[in-house]
């Protein structure tokens, strides 16, 4: 009867230690689960704050792309953001860590904000002053086009004036003469009576023309070619040259203006032949040519 009690007692003493085992294993099992839970939501909550600043980081990326110039303000930021990720992704996760990481990407995605809106309105202005850059380079290039039409017209001008206040010769002629002893000259075509060759021109009227003093130059060639007289020679800063007998200088006035001047003969008398007789301005335009012989 006492052993029966005694092993009754044995018995509702293992029942109460495997209630107990039981009661204990399911807590056990129920605080595991309940960590894990609470891990996988931290992880959770940190994956979320990393996907944050990723996603704060790559709008500083496309911002500074977008840039003109490198906004150094803008890659601070994105500099500081990428030291947060690294942060978190090697942190371990714990409630109070990432609530501070919460709120510091709440700062951050207000910085940003107050960032780009500085960046957009400085890319407006750079629009607006590309725009009127544009704008001012235009009209510069349709100033220097004008100018540049300008100066043509003004050198054509400057051309036409030039050619048109040119002096000419309405007349010009040659004689060869002899002096008597009482000082008249008669036209002769002998070789032996010539005492000098009378050039006489007249220079034509002409309103555009400066008045003053004119010098032209008389040019005598004998029959052999050669230049008659002294030989003088002039020559233009364009490189044109000549060698001639005389200068004969006038004070013109604008109106029509006859001039004669002489060339005496040599030591010895005129040779027979071809002569022929050229006259030139002070630019050495040659304005008339006349040809004669002597027998």
């Amino acid at each position: 009867m006492t052993e029966t009690k005694s092993n009754n007692g044995l018995k509702v003493i293992a029942g109460l230690l495997g209630v107990v085992l039981l009661g204990t294993i399911i807590y056990t099992v129920s605080l595991y689960q309940d960590k894990k839970k609470t891990t996988t939501a931290l992880q959770q909550e940190k994956d979320l704050v990393v996907e944050d600043l990723n996603s704060l980081k790559s709008e500083y990326d496309k911002a500074i792309l977008e840039s003109n110039a490198t906004n150094e303000e803008l890659v601070a930021a994105r500099d500081n953001i990428a030291k947060y990720i690294d942060s978190v992704q090697g942190m371990k996760a714990d409630i109070a860590s990432l609530s501070r990481y919460r709120r510091q990407v709440s700062v951050l995605k207000a910085e940003r904000e107050e960032l780009l809106k500085q960046v957009d309105s400085l890319t407006t202005s750079n629009t607006l002053l590309a725009m009127q850059r544009d704008s001012t380079f235009v009209e510069l290039e349709k100033q220097a086009v004008f100018s540049d039409s300008l100066v043509v017209q003004n050198t054509q001008l400057a051309d036409a004036v030039e050619r048109g206040s040119a002096l000419s010769l309405s007349t010009f002629t040659v004689d060869a003469v002899r002096e008597r002893n009482n000082g008249k000259l008669v036209s002769t075509s002998r070789a032996k009576s010539t005492d000098k060759f009378k050039v006489c021109f007249t220079v034509a009227d002409n309103v555009i023309a400066e008045a003053g003093d004119r010098e032209f130059f008389i040019e005598v060639l004998d029959p052999q070619g050669n230049v008659l007289g002294d030989s003088f020679s002039k020559s233009t800063e364009e490189g044109s040259s000549i060698t001639y007998s005389k200068g004969t200088n006038f004070y013109y006035e604008n109106g029509s203006l006859d001039v004669c001047d002489y060339i005496n003969k040599p030591a010895s008398d005129f040779q027979k032949g071809n002569y022929m007789v050229n006259v030139y301005d002070n630019k050495l335009k040659l304005l008339g040519t006349s040809k004669f012989i002597l027998k």
